[in-house]
C-alpha cells in the first residue's frame, strides 16, 4: 500500500510539472490546448487546474480573441500564472557590475538595482554581506513582493566548487573561497543557487532568438573575458542539456601571452579586450593585464580597425585565430548547428570572422558538415538575464509548486 501511495504521489507531481512546464514554455493556454500539449486527459488537466487555482498558483484569463465581435460561442478561457504567487531575486555579478532583478511568477520584471563594481568591492564588503545588503534594499522597496520571495539565484563568472556553494576561481576579485549559498540560505531562509554565466548565456539565447528554439548552439561571449556556453539537442531528453566550460582559459599558445588567470597562452589572453588592446599597441605579452578596459577604448580600437589601421586589424585577426582554433577543438566533441557571438566583441566579428572560419576549417567535422552558422547578438545582458530568469522560475515550478498536495495552500495568498 505504501508503494501505491508513493507511486500515486509521484504521478501527481509529474503531471503538475508537465502542466506548469507547458505554461512556462508557451504562456497562457486553454485547458483543451494544455491537454493536447501535455498528452494528459482533459479530465486530468481540469482536476489539476482546479487545485492550482485553489492554491492561487494560476489564474483564469479571458482570451483576447473573445473581444472580436465576429467570434461565435463562449469566450475561450485561458489559464496563466498568477503573478503574485511567487517572486525570484536574480543577481548578475561580473567584473564590472552587479545587477539585482526582482521578477514575479509570470516573469515580469518588478524592480532592479544596479551597482558598479571595482577591484576592491568584495574586499570592502565580503560577497555574502554585499548580497545581503542589496536584498535588504530590495525588501525595503518591495515589502509585499519580498514576503512572497521563493528563491535567490546568482549568475557569476568563474569555476564553481563541486557542490555549487561557492567559487574556486573567478576574475571577480575577492569573490572566491566563500560558502555563498549556505550562508545566504541561513540568513534569508530561502534556497540560493549559483550559476555559471556561460551556461545561462547559451540557454537564454534560445528565449531571446526564436530561430534557435530547436537548435543546438554554442554561445561565445567576447569582451572582458572569453567564455562559451553550450545548449545541445533540446528535445533529445525533453529538456536542454546545458554546459559551460572555461573556454577562454583553454591553452592556445603554450608559454604565450599572460592571461588574467595567471597562466600563459590562454585564448582569453589574445581575444579578450585587454588581449586585443595589448596586441594593437605592441605591448609585451608578459605585461600583466589591466583589471578592466573602458568600453570607449575598446570601441575606439574597433573603429581604428574598421578605418584601416594595420595594428588594430592585426590584433583582431590574432583574436579571431585564437577563438577559431578553440572552437575547432570544441567541435571535435560537440557539433552545434549555430555559433552565437555576443558581448562587446560581437561588433568586431567582421574583423575576426575570416580567421575564425579558417581555423574552423581545420576541424574534420567542419570539413564534412560545413561550418556552423555564425550569428551575432550585440547585447549579452538580455540572454544572461533570460537564462537566469527561466532557470529560477522553472525551479519554483518543479521544486516548490509541483510537489504541493491538494490540501496545501500558499501562505499569505
Amino acid at each position: 500500500m505504501a508503494r501505491t501511495v508513493s507511486d500515486s504521489d509521484s504521478l501527481r507531481r509529474q503531471n503538475r510539472s508537465l502542466l506548469l512546464g507547458a505554461l512556462r514554455d508557451r504562456g497562457p493556454q486553454s485547458r483543451t490546448v494544455l491537454a493536447t500539449t501535455t498528452g494528459l486527459s482533459h479530465a486530468s488537466v481540469t482536476a489539476i487546474m482546479q487545485d492550482l487555482l485553489a492554491q492561487k498558483i494560476v489564474t483564469e484569463l479571458v482570451s483576447q480573441s473573445s473581444n472580436d465581435s465576429r467570434s461565435r460561442g463562449r469566450p475561450s478561457t485561458l489559464v496563466g500564472f498568477k503573478r503574485d504567487a511567487a517572486y525570484g531575486a536574480l543577481f548578475e555579478i561580473d567584473v564590472n557590475r552587479c545587477r539585482l532583478s526582482l521578477v514575479d511568477y509570470s516573469g515580469v520584471l518588478v524592480d532592479r538595482i544596479e551597482t558598479e563594481l571595482g577591484p576592491a568591492s568584495f574586499k570592502d564588503a565580503p560577497p555574502v554581506q554585499f548580497i545581503a545588503e542589496r536584498l535588504a534594499a530590495l525588501e525595503k522597496r518591495n515589502p509585499s513582493a519580498y514576503a512572497a520571495l521563493r528563491r535567490i539565484a546568482i549568475s557569476v563568472q568563474g569555476i564553481l566548487v563541486r557542490d555549487g556553494t561557492g567559487l574556486k576561481w573567478s576574475p571577480i576579485k575577492h569573490f572566491t573561497g566563500n560558502d555563498i549559498t549556505t550562508e545566504l540560505t541561513g540568513l534569508t531562509g530561502l534556497p540560493v543557487s549559483l550559476h555559471k554565466r556561460g551556461s545561462l548565456l547559451a540557454e537564454g539565447t534560445r528565449w531571446v532568438d526564436e530561430r534557435l528554439q530547436d537548435a543546438s548552439i554554442a554561445t561565445v561571449f567576447i569582451g572582458s573575458t572569453v567564455a562559451i556556453g553550450l545548449s545541445l539537442d533540446p528535445h533529445a531528453t525533453g529538456q536542454s542539456s546545458n554546459g559551460a566550460t572555461e573556454f577562454g582559459h583553454m591553452n592556445h599558445s603554450p608559454g604565450g601571452a599572460l592571461c588574467r588567470c595567471g597562466a600563459r597562452g590562454c585564448i582569453e589572453a589574445y581575444a579578450a579586450d585587454y588581449g586585443v588592446l595589448r596586441s594593437a599597441f605592441s605591448v609585451p605579452d608578459t605585461t600583466p593585464p589591466a583589471h578592466s578596459v573602458p568600453t570607449a577604448q575598446y570601441e575606439a580600437l574597433i573603429s581604428r580597425a574598421q578605418h584601416g589601421d594595420r595594428e588594430a586589424i592585426h590584433a583582431f585577426a590574432v583574436a579571431g585565430r585564437a577563438i577559431g582554433y578553440g572552437l575547432a577543438r570544441m567541435l571535435s566533441m560537440h557539433d552545434p548547428s549555430h555559433i552565437v557571438i555576443v558581448g562587446p566583441g560581437a561588433r568586431a566579428l567582421p574583423l575576426m570572422q575570416h580567421e575564425i572560419e579558417n581555423a574552423l576549417q581545420s576541424a574534420l567535422v567542419c570539413r564534412i558538415n560545413g561550418i556552423p552558422e555564425l550569428i551575432v547578438h550585440m547585447d549579452e545582458k538580455e540572454p544572461i538575464f533570460r537564462g537566469l530568469q527561466m532557470k529560477t522560475l522553472r525551479d519554483i515550478d518543479h521544486l516548490d509548486f509541483a510537489p504541493l498536495s491538494t490540501s496545501d495552500r500558499i501562505l499569505g495568498k
